[in-house]
């Protein structure tokens, strides 16, 4: 049943209603419609539009449409109406007769739909963020689990300088604690109620705004129909902070898809996370990591196609805005699931603590300890710097580690080179040394793993 017939003499043109109708994806918003309807009842009672009885059949007859949509979500789709909203009012006709057309009194569907989506946008969004805080706690798992094991730290993919396991762990909770951050401050602009709005200018029934608003658990009426039927910076903001939070995800798997190769071999996949491989009986790949590094191309994907769809609409409502749904739906639920899965997976992860030593200690990683100690003994660091990377390259020459070289080998560099040099070039010393705030000293991971747990306690 088409909400506007009555304008028309000839019939649709069933290409163009299958182009145009959105049941097909926005019947998802059926508790939400449910919801807002119930809310704008109340209202047109309250403006004597309808009878209190009416009110309480159209309450009546909604709530048990809700039970129906929570028994079987797809429900809606077993019929041919257009949208949801010409849904919800078929099924209320069905029950109701005459008294269900006066619903729609003093509404538009730019601003019902405008209410709905932000209602479905503040529950999933809640979701999203039981699911970050989920990831979260299992990145601080896995930071505690790994203690004091050493790692070598990279830039450009190339040994650097050692640095705690945990403290790897702990970069991307300092990431996925700015998501959460991102995800509340889209969460306390998207709060906003259009519903009374109408199509563009505001509705001509008397009814309460502000009291709809707290009704629909809204924390205020928005101030502007134009700018309320029209506005969809939240859907823009939460795929932003998806996107953002999604290359954080993906930034992470593809340093555990590394860490877990055979030309690494610092973390080890559980079986329980891991897949084989059709022809070779050898393989164990990590294809968990890599979806979720695949997924976000596809979040990212409708970040842009939200943008590009808003960007050269005029006020107010546009059928263009009809495309903020499925990508947007689809994002939301890949950003949770991605979220649930690192959560679920990371228990599976375990670090070859041996081998990530070793590692640590190769490659010339206390090359800038030597520097360091150097400079202690009063040469400037850029000579201390020109004269460890000769050191370097003498070492390379013979293969040997810095701490390796002989005291007399070494002071052919500089005379400043002492006894002493030893106990400085050794991995933990290196490691200690790196304790101003930030740092990678097992001191300064501890304090920041006790930090990140007392804030992780203050949000849930």
């Amino acid at each position: 049943m088409a909400m506007w017939g009555g304008r028309f003499q000839e019939a649709t043109l069933s290409e163009f209603r299958s182009f145009n109708d959105s049941l097909s994806f926005d019947y998802l918003l059926a508790q939400q419609d449910i919801q807002a309807s119930r809310a704008w009842a109340q209202q047109l009672a309250q403006a004597a539009i309808i009878s209190a009885d009416e009110a309480a059949q159209l309450d009546a007859a909604l709530a048990d449409l809700a039970v129906a949509i929570e028994a079987d979500p797809k429900l809606p789709l077993q019929t041919s109406e257009e949208d949801i909203h010409s849904w919800v009012e078929a099924q209320l006709t069905v029950k109701l007769g005459a008294v269900a057309k006066k619903l729609h009194t003093g509404r538009s569907r730019n601003d019902l739909v405008a209410t709905d989506l932000r209602l479905w946008s503040k529950l999933n969004a809640q979701g999203v963020r039981q699911s970050l805080l989920a990831a979260i706690a299992a990145l601080l798992n896995f930071a505690d689990n790994a203690g004091t094991a050493v790692m070598p730290g990279f830039t450009h993919l190339q040994r650097a300088q050692p640095v705690l396991v945990a403290h790897w762990a702990l970069a991307y909770v300092e990431m996925f604690k700015r998501d959460l951050s991102r995800l509340d401050d889209a969460l306390a602009r998207l709060d906003v109620c259009p519903l009374g709005c109408g199509a563009l200018a505001g509705t001509g029934v008397a009814v309460d705004r502000v009291q709809l608003a707290q009704r629909l658990g809204f924390a205020s009426a928005a101030l502007n129909s134009l700018d309320a039927v029209s506005d969809r910076d939240y859907v823009v903001e939460l795929s932003a902070a998806a996107s953002i939070c999604m290359t954080h995800l993906s930034r992470l798997s593809e340093d555990v898809i590394f860490f877990c190769s055979g030309e690494a071999g610092f973390f080890k996949l559980g079986d329980a996370i891991s897949s084989g491989s059709s022809l070779m009986p050898q393989k164990k790949n990590p294809d968990v990591f890599e979806l979720l590094r695949g997924k976000t191309g596809r979040v990212l994907g409708h970040l842009v196609a939200i943008l590009h769809v808003l960007k050269g609409l005029p006020l107010a409502y546009n059928k263009d805005m009809q495309e903020d749904k499925q990508g947007f739906f689809d994002l939301m639920a890949t950003w949770q699931q991605s979220l649930l899965i690192l959560a679920t997976v990371l228990p599976h992860l375990t670090v070859n603590e041996a081998q990530c030593r070793q590692a640590a200690e190769l490659g010339y990683s206390n090359a800038t300890d030597l520097a360091d100690y150097l400079v202690s003994k009063g040469m400037p660091f850029r000579d201390a710097h020109e004269v460890v990377g000769e050191l370097v390259v003498h070492a390379a020459k013979q293969q040997l580690a810095l701490e390796a070289l002989p005291l007399h080998e070494l002071q052919q560099f500089s005379s400043l080179i002492a006894e002493d040099v030893y106990p400085a070039l050794q991995l933990e010393a290196g490691l200690q040394k790196r304790a101003a705030l930030g740092g990678t000293a097992p001191q300064q991971v501890l304090a920041a793993l006790q930090q990140a747990k007392q804030w992780f306690e203050q949000q849930v």
